[in-house]
């Protein structure tokens, strides 16, 4: 049986109009691995909120977990803890809003490219 030329009609690449796909994936693959090196970099960044005038500060890392909680003597008393939790909510949301705009900082560049343009490589599929 005798397999049909991979260089013929139905086989092969098709022509991409001299379209470099080596070139296309090795920007692909940096793309990927700066995606990687700056969520890293956001894992091991550490913001912080406050509330209260600073009566209680919240640390997050870049992408959001909470790794702290400082809470002063004066914000916590015991005939009134419904404030501590609003304090501490309220600081908790200041970090994270923090560590929002530090994402957006490192990773906007990268994610909000979207795609490369693939010029007629689209068409190839529709």
């Amino acid at each position: 049986m005798a397999f049909p030329d991979a260089t013929g009609p139905g086989g092969g690449m098709p022509d991409l109009g001299g379209m470099d796909l080596q070139g296309m994936l090795g920007q692909a693959m940096q793309m990927q691995q700066r995606m990687m090196e700056a969520q890293q970099e956001l894992e091991n960044t550490i913001v912080s909120g406050s509330a209260g005038g600073g009566l209680v500060t919240a640390k997050v890392t870049g992408t959001g977990d909470l790794v702290g909680l400082d809470i002063k003597p004066e914000a916590a008393d015991p005939e009134d803890t419904e404030t501590l939790a609003d304090l501490v909510i309220a600081a908790v949301r200041d970090a994270r809003a923090a560590a929002d705009r530090l994402a957006a900082d490192k990773m906007g560049p990268l994610a909000g490219g979207g795609m490369p343009d693939l010029g007629d490589l689209g068409n190839l599929f529709g």
